[in-house]
């Protein structure tokens, strides 16, 4: 359900973005040869390089996130399996998850082991499995874990039976997608040129063209995404910090509000807390979450369990929403 309300989001919002944008254009142009003499050359240059610096910061965007993250991600594997803390993992819940045609079974795992701060953690994870026959995954069992000392690069874990590798024609797929991206981009400057200067060189681009407006609404829906998840939900790396190097404690309620902000009609609560931590100091934090509708009366419980971080403890997060977190190992 979660998975077909994404796909619709991105459809409609790259509805907005690139096809109506130029619907806009092409059905408002005067049919007639404009008459660009007149125009300013350096205003129409200077709307020319600004969106093709929006193009270059989303080609360059897509580059690293389809191809280059993936090489970052083999050499962040092959770097934790030298310098990684180990740790010993309890398999709390093991749930197998069936997938036609694949080379491997897959499992997904809720993981229960002590964090760089000692305190005890669940996480949940999910496993490729080359070696079924020796039924590693099962619940009850112990495995092997490699924890990133500074949690600052993906992946933050790994299985310590880990073993990492690039699929080739992966690579090649999604390059030859960035490639046809980056030739489609080049293709209607070509195209937009040859069809509408008239001769008259770049003149008639302005602040309403498809080739700027498309680019900036791809740019503003980054932005905003990075803003709506930094803002209201919290950045997925920031979460994991505070939860491998962050120590558990319980927390008592000092307030709760609403902020009067609504995502998908579901408020956004403050809760104001107060805590007590290693050093027997006490101190009060804020978080910002959204609440379902149908769960508000749970925000007034009078105690919440939290991780805070040793270093700065106004970073806090709920533990229940720490053990949410995914990752694929």
């Amino acid at each position: 359900m979660n998975k077909g309300l994404s796909i619709f989001w991105i459809i409609y919002m790259l509805f907005f973005a690139i096809p109506f944008p130029m619907f806009i254009y092409y059905n408002t142009k005067d049919d007639s040869i404009p008459n660009l003499v007149s125009d300013n050359p350096w205003y129409s240059l200077s709307i020319l390089v600004i969106s093709m610096l929006f193009w270059a910061i989303l080609l360059i965007g897509y580059f690293q996130k389809w191809v280059i993250r993936n090489f970052s991600i083999k050499h962040n594997i092959e770097k934790l399996k030298t310098t990684g803390e180990p740790r010993e993992a309890k398999i709390f819940e093991s749930t197998r998850i069936h997938q036609k045609g694949a080379a491997y079974d897959t499992y997904e795992l809720t993981l229960q082991f002590k964090n760089l701060s000692g305190s005890m953690v669940m996480q949940k994870a999910m496993v490729n499995d080359a070696k079924p026959y020796e039924r590693r995954y099962e619940g009850g069992k112990t495995v092997g874990i490699l924890l990133d000392k500074e949690v600052k690069k993906v992946p933050y874990f790994i299985f310590a039976s880990t073993e990492v590798s690039i699929k080739k024609m992966t690579i090649f797929l999604t390059s030859l997608a960035w490639l046809a991206f980056a030739c489609l981009v080049v293709w209607y400057y070509v195209y937009s040129y040859s069809v509408e200067s008239n001769g008259m060189g770049w003149r008639f681009m302005g602040i309403g063209h498809p080739l700027l407006t498309c680019a900036f609404m791809l740019l503003l829906y980054r932005a905003f995404g990075a803003f709506i998840a930094k803002k209201f939900i919290g950045k997925p790396d920031q979460l994991f910090l505070i939860k491998f190097k962050g120590t558990q404690t319980t927390a008592r309620l000092i307030k709760v509000s609403q902020t009067g902000t609504y995502i998908n009609e579901q408020p956004m609560v403050d809760f104001e807390l107060e805590f007590t931590d290693q050093f027997d100091r006490k101190h009060r934090a804020n978080i910002k979450k959204i609440v379902d509708l149908l769960d508000l009366d749970s925000v007034r419980q009078p105690y919440f369990s939290i991780f805070y971080l040793n270093e700065n403890p106004q970073k806090i997060a709920f533990e229940s929403d720490l053990n949410e977190l995914k990752g694929e190992f």
